[in-house]
Order: C-alpha cells, then sequence, then structure tokens
C-alpha cells in the first residue's frame, strides 16, 4: 500500500511540474489563431484588430511573424508556448498577434522582413524599435536560447507603457 501511495504522490508532483499554464478565467477551447504559440491565449485575428484592442484596453501588443515551415520559428514556437513565465504574462498584461505574412505596415519591418521576428507596439500606435533582440544584424529576432530575454523585452514594454501614458 505505501509503494502504491509513493508512486501516486510522485506522479502527482511530476504532473503539477510539467502542467501547462491555465488562464485565471479557467481552460479555454484552443484557437486555431494561436497556431500552437498559446492555445489559452486570445489572439487578434488581424493587426487592425489587435490595434484597437491594443488601445481600447490599453495594453501593449506584441507581434510575432513566423512561418509554418521554418525550422528557426518551430523551434521557438515549442519553448514559446512551453514556458508558463510568457504565457501568463501574455495572458494578462498583452494583446497578442501571430503573422505567418508580412503586413502593410512598414513600422513592423524597420530591419527587413526575415522570421522569426517579435516587435512591441504600444496603446498609441507606436511600434517600440527600441525594445529588441540580441542580434546587429537582425534587430527582432529571437531564437530558443532568448527566451530569458523575451521575458526581460516584455517586462520593459509593460513598463514603457505605464511610464510613457
Amino acid at each position: 500500500m505505501k509503494a502504491v501511495l509513493s508512486v501516486v504522490l510522485v506522479l502527482v508532483v511530476i504532473s503539477s511540474t510539467i502542467a501547462k499554464y491555465i488562464p485565471k478565467s479557467g481552460k479555454r477551447i484552443p484557437q486555431t489563431l494561436s497556431r500552437g504559440w498559446g492555445d489559452q491565449l486570445i489572439w487578434a485575428q488581424t493587426y487592425e484588430e489587435a490595434l484597437y484592442w491594443s488601445r481600447s484596453r490599453n495594453k501593449p501588443l506584441m507581434v510575432l511573424f513566423h512561418l509554418e515551415d521554418c525550422p528557426h520559428s518551430q523551434a521557438l514556437k515549442k519553448v514559446f508556448s512551453e514556458n508558463n513565465e510568457i504565457q501568463k504574462i501574455l495572458d494578462e498584461d498583452f494583446i497578442v498577434l501571430n503573422l505567418v505574412y508580412e503586413t502593410t505596415d512598414k513600422h513592423l519591418s524597420p530591419d527587413g522582413q526575415y522570421v522569426p521576428r517579435i516587435l512591441f507596439v504600444d496603446p498609441s500606435m507606436t511600434v517600440r524599435a527600441d525594445i529588441n533582440g540580441r542580434y546587429s544584424n537582425r534587430l527582432y529576432a529571437y531564437e530558443t536560447g532568448d527566451i530569458n530575454l523575451l521575458i526581460s523585452n516584455m517586462q520593459k514594454a509593460k513598463k514603457l507603457l505605464k511610464a510613457e501614458l
């Protein structure tokens, strides 16, 4: 009996440590708009809709450019979607949009069109060109090892929002 209880306890501990983020409002039905980047997040459908939500809810917008068949995008998606801290911050403090195509807004490709690329836009509809990754030739690129930098930049986007408005 003790062995069975020990096994059950171990399974409970393991399952709780690898559990995915669940929003405060409860588990949501996965959206196809997530494309695997965070099924529990509410994703905007278009850039225009995301800008409207950002302005009306006074939250920064995170725009994620990627391609379904890009190995770099796929690797980042896996780490991004499994990171509970990223998912929680996005759910509570951001409007999110992921795009597999380029927009007509040239401000969203200040240093070229490449993937994966992540940019932040504040509620005043200003693209935050000053919040970037660690690469000098691809300023808004993030790789799997850059998750802590991405989290830091997300925090910076939130702080700048509060400081500027």
